[in-house]
This record gives C-alpha cells, sequence and structure tokens, in this order.
C-alpha cells in the first residue's frame, strides 16, 4: 500500500469527523497527518519504525495507526466511522464543491442520505432553504452530481433516451442510405438503463471511424457482431452489427427482453427471409404489432393472441396538469405564470398541490397562508378563464396516517393530494398503517408517489401493492403516477392490475416549475409499459369530465358517495 493510499484513510476519517461534528482540533490533526504522510520523501514500506516515527507528524501513536493500515488493510477508528455514517453520505464526498461541513448541514437539517436524494432535492429548490446555499450553490452541486453520475453503470432513462436518438440521428444523417435503430432497453422505455443500444447494417470500420478519434475512447469487439464503445463522460454504447437482410429480425430481437424473447421463440418463429418491416414479423405470426415498451413480459404475448392490446396513453391525451408546486411553497415560478404556460400549452386547467405545514424544509403552507393563496386562485380564475386553477394540497401523511391539517382546512380544498415525506425508513407494516389509514380518510383524492422511491438512489419503503391498490378502489382514490424521471412512482408493473381493480391512475408532473411540466412526457412512457390508456388516466379528463371527479370527490367527503 503507497503512501497516498495510506494518507486516505487518514483525509477520510478527518472528513467524516467533521460530519458528525466531532472534535475539531482531532479532525484537523488527521487531516494534517494526511498532508505529511503524501509528502514523506519516500514510501513507509520501505522505513522501520525509528525512521517512520521520526518524521514530523508522526510520532508513535500515528506510527502505529499507519503500521495497522498496512497490515490489515483497515484503520479501527474509520472503519467505526463508516459504520456510523450512511453510505450516501460518504458518495457525497466525491462531489466537487461539497465538502463535509456543507454536507452535515444537508444531512442534519433536511434528512437527505443519498446522492438521489440529493439531486432531487436541488431539483425542488430545497437547499436554498439551508443557510449559506444560494441558487448558485444549488446549482453547481447540481451540475457536479450530473458529472459525477455520468461515470457510474447505470442511468435513467430520461438521460439516456436523448442521446440515443441524438446519436442515430447523427449517423443517419451522415449516412442516409444505410439502417439505424434504437433498440434494447432504452426503446422499451425502462425506468434505468445501462447501455445505449442500437442497431445498424453500417460497416465495421465506418462506424469506428466516428469514434476513433474521440480522446481516451475505447472500442471492444464483443461476440456476436456487437462493439462496444466506452466514450469519456458518456453511457457506455453497444452496438448491433448486421446484415441489410437482417436488419429488421435484429431490431426485434435486441428490443425484447429476455423474458419477451423466451416466450415469443416458443410459441412462435422468424423465417429465415428478408423483412423489410419489424411488423411483418408480427403478421406472419398472425399476430398484432406489439409497442415496444409492452415487450417486457411473456404474459403481453398471450394478450396480444387474445385481441386484448389497448391503446396506449399519448401525450396529446393529457389535459391537465395536476399535482404542481409555486412559490407559495418551494416552487421557483409563481402561480400566474404557471397558470398562463399551461394554458398556452393547450392544457384545460392546472392543479396548485403546494406543500403542507408539516414539511418545514419545502416552506410548506400555514393555513393563514393557504387562505390567502386561495384569494389569489379566484382573482386569476376570473382573468383566465375558461381555463382554470384548482385549489389543492400535497398534505403529509403523519406518522398515524393522519393528513397534515384539520377537517377545516382540508374541506377548503377542491382535492387533496397526500404523500409520505418523513419517517420513510418504515418496515411494511408500518408503512401499510400509515398508508392505508390516508387512503381511508374522505379528503384524500389522490395518493402520492406510493412508496416515495427515487430510483438508483432510494428503494423506498415497502408496501404490499395489492392492498395498497385494493383500498384505493374501495375507497376512490386514484392512484399517482409520478412523472419525475426519479420518481416514476407507482412502478409500471402494477398499473394493469389497479386498471383491472376499477382504480383511476394519474400521471402527475410533480412540477415545482414551468419547465417541470415536461416531466410528464417521462411519466407517460413509463406508463406505456404497464398499459395504461387514457380512459384510466385522470389528468387525461377535460375541463368537464375533471369538474365532474371533484363532484363525486365533495360527494365522498359528505358520506353521499356510495364507493
Amino acid at each position: 500500500m503507497n503512501n497516498y493510499a495510506i494518507a486516505d484513510h487518514f483525509s477520510l476519517l478527518s472528513k467524516l469527523m467533521d460530519i458528525h461534528g466531532d472534535n475539531a482540533f482531532k479532525s484537523k490533526s488527521y487531516s494534517i497527518i494526511a498532508y505529511y504522510i503524501e509528502n514523506l520523501p519516500r514510501q513507509i514500506e520501505e522505513m522501520d519504525d525509528a525512521e517512520l516515527f521520526s518524521h514530523k507528524g508522526i510520532g508513535a501513536s500515528t506510527g502505529k495507526k499507519i503500521r495497522e493500515i498496512q497490515q490489515t488493510g483497515k484503520l479501527d477508528m474509520l472503519e467505526q466511522m463508516m459504520a456510523a455514517t450512511p453510505p450516501g453520505i460518504q458518495e457525497m464526498l466525491n462531489i466537487k464543491g461539497l465538502g463535509p461541513k456543507k454536507i452535515s448541514v444537508i444531512w442534519k437539517e433536511l434528512g437527505i442520505e443519498t446522492l438521489g436524494e440529493l439531486e432531487y432535492a436541488c431539483q425542488e429548490n430545497r437547499l436554498t432553504t439551508l443557510k449559506g446555499f444560494g441558487a448558485k450553490t444549488q446549482q453547481t452541486i447540481l451540475d457536479n452530481i450530473s458529472y459525477y453520475k455520468k461515470n457510474q453503470g447505470y442511468h435513467l432513462w430520461a438521460e439516456v433516451e436523448m442521446i440515443a436518438y441524438d446519436l442515430v440521428a447523427r449517423l443517419q444523417e451522415i449516412y442516409p442510405f444505410r439502417l439505424f435503430s434504437v433498440t434494447g432497453a432504452v426503446r422499451r422505455q425502462e425506468e434505468v438503463v445501462e447501455f445505449v443500444e442500437i442497431v445498424t447494417n453500417l460497416p465495421h470500420e465506418k462506424l469506428v471511424e466516428q469514434f476513433q478519434d474521440i480522446t481516451d475512447t475505447v472500442i471492444e469487439e464483443a461476440p456476436d457482431s456487437v462493439l462496444i464503445i466506452r466514450v469519456p463522460d458518456h453511457p457506455v454504447i453497444k452496438v448491433y452489427m448486421c446484415s441489410e437482410r437482417d436488419f429488421a429480425r435484429t431490431v426485434f430481437v435486441t428490443t425484447g427482453s429476455a423474458a419477451f424473447m423466451e416466450a415469443f421463440f416458443e410459441r412462435y418463429n422468424i423465417p429465415d427471409r428478408l423483412f423489410s418491416l419489424e411488423e411483418e414479423i408480427f403478421e406472419i405470426n398472425n399476430l398484432p404489432f406489439i409497442p415496444p415498451p409492452l415487450r417486457e413480459t411473456a404474459i403481453i404475448l398471450q394478450h396480444a393472441a387474445d385481441g386484448n392490446l389497448k391503446e396506449l396513453i399519448k401525450v396529446e391525451d393529457i389535459k391537465g396538469i395536476i399535482h404542481s408546486h409555486s412559490t407559495w411553497s418551494d416552487g421557483l415560478d409563481k402561480i400566474s405564470v404557471m397558470a398562463k404556460s399551461a394554458k398556452e400549452q393547450g392544457f384545460e386547467y392546472l392543479v396548485i398541490s403546494d406543500h403542507s405545514q408539516a414539511a418545514y424544509y419545502a416552506q410548506g403552507l400555514k393555513p393563514e397562508q393557504i387562505a390567502a393563496q386561495h384569494q389569489e386562485i379566484d382573482a386569476l380564475n376570473e382573468k383566465l378563464a375558461p381555463f382554470k386553477i384548482f385549489k389543492s394540497i400535497e398534505a403529509d401523511i403523519l406518522n398515524d396516517g393522519s393528513l397534515d391539517y384539520n377537517e377545516e382546512v382540508l374541506k377548503t380544498f377542491d382535492l387533496v393530494i397526500a404523500s409520505v415525506h418523513s419517517n420513510l425508513k418504515m418496515s411494511e407494516e408500518k408503512a401499510m398503517s400509515r398508508l392505508l389509514t390516508a387512503i381511508a380518510n374522505p379528503y384524500t383524492s389522490i395518493l402520492g408517489h406510493p412508496t416515495g422511491r427515487l430510483l438508483l438512489s432510494r428503494k423506498g419503503y415497502p408496501v404490499d401493492h395489492k392492498t395498497l391498490i385494493d383500498a384505493c378502489a374501495a375507497h376512490s382514490v386514484v392512484v399517482e403516477i409520478n412523472a419525475h424521471p426519479r420518481r416514476l412512482d407507482i412502478d409500471w408493473r402494477w398499473i394493469e392490475y389497479a386498471m383491472e381493480k376499477g382504480v383511476l391512475l394519474s400521471v402527475d408532473p410533480d412540477a415545482h416549475s414551468v419547465m417541470g411540466f415536461r416531466d410528464i412526457y417521462y411519466g407517460l412512457m413509463n406508463a406505456q409499459k404497464g398499459g395504461l390508456t387514457s380512459a384510466c388516466n385522470l389528468s387525461s379528463y377535460s375541463l368537464i369530465e375533471f369538474e365532474a371527479f371533484l363532484e363525486k370527490q365533495r360527494q365522498k367527503r359528505t358520506g353521499r358517495l356510495i364507493v
């Protein structure tokens, strides 16, 4: 173990001590020790104890710790400190501009413990509520997180999709008479992907030419005519090389998941002939075309054979923006700005659902603020008609499952989105008790991001999805498909079950700015994987239909609705 590796142990110990607020003098001393070790005239492994202990800053006590590291590869003090520090907090030390003091504030004041949670908090403008964190600092942290993530193995679909399709478009422009297609997990619209995958009949040497001049790019030959291209600060690119005759066949085979393709070849086949289009493979097997996002599970083949494929929801099916935050809580835009933008984009209504008072970190609204906000909404509705703004709140589900406000306040809202934001480390029993109590509350209209997951950073609390959905069916509660690309919650795998039970779903952007409206797209692409139709989606309701839905919610509150 060289001097730099040994010094790293002391440097990390110093940083973790600072994060925990331990003795500042001791923390500083370990940082100084790391500096001295890095600047020793020769390698420690070449020194005996007498020589090592004689160097400035390294006495017998420090020397023993150094020998401990050499002999075991570990430092007991550091191991104890690491055990007391969530892995995500330690990972934050890799983010440029985030020192131990800032990490400590983020952890202790916002309860953030993973990089994904930190990124999400920056996107929701939460860091600006902390002393010493302005908008510029927040943006810098967000940019540095993005840079760090580029070197990690997996990526959000939202981060990779544009890269994949832009790559194909650029290659197609350069070689207009060659064939290119995005394939694999990106084409299936999986929420998390490992590779950018494409299919092409471009000759191997021509493809290599497009990447070989990019500094530090590594190109590897893999079996079955596959090329692996590793470009710095870029997702790994996997290219399937084929002839023009096999292009459609290769696109089909590489698009489907392993489970889908295995089930397909058990019942169907692909004759050895030219297919001009992928659709012809379905036709020759007497199957309707199965859209790529549905080619994930085996059961979809049976649905297709039985004629049970439904038309998937599309971007143009969304009629209103449900779940949005304004400057009243942690949003970046005023209600007037968000409403005018929504109207200009062709939406019929906007649901403003700022955070409730328990979400102090997001400047949650006190009852007196709610009354003032509602006055503003009333005034805007007079100006913007027939476009309409609805009064909502994202009410925290408290520890006992109650909603954050008493009945007098809750009844002033057109609808209530109930969400869990605090104390997320729960057993399934605790989580279900909390959620089921909230679902049974007559004021709950929508269950927001039901598991609290943040993709690639937080699994979410454990829930029994079937019981949860059954309860929503019994109490006329809508299940949200939170469209933020890091949430996509509820998971698409439960959409079909919800539709079977007659539960409405709602693709909602959870927008914290006008720009946040764009997240609807990611929610829809993910919802397509679960087979969501516009008829089963609340945000596809027209203004008239949405108002009829709200009337039923009012009846539920008064006990007049039989569910």
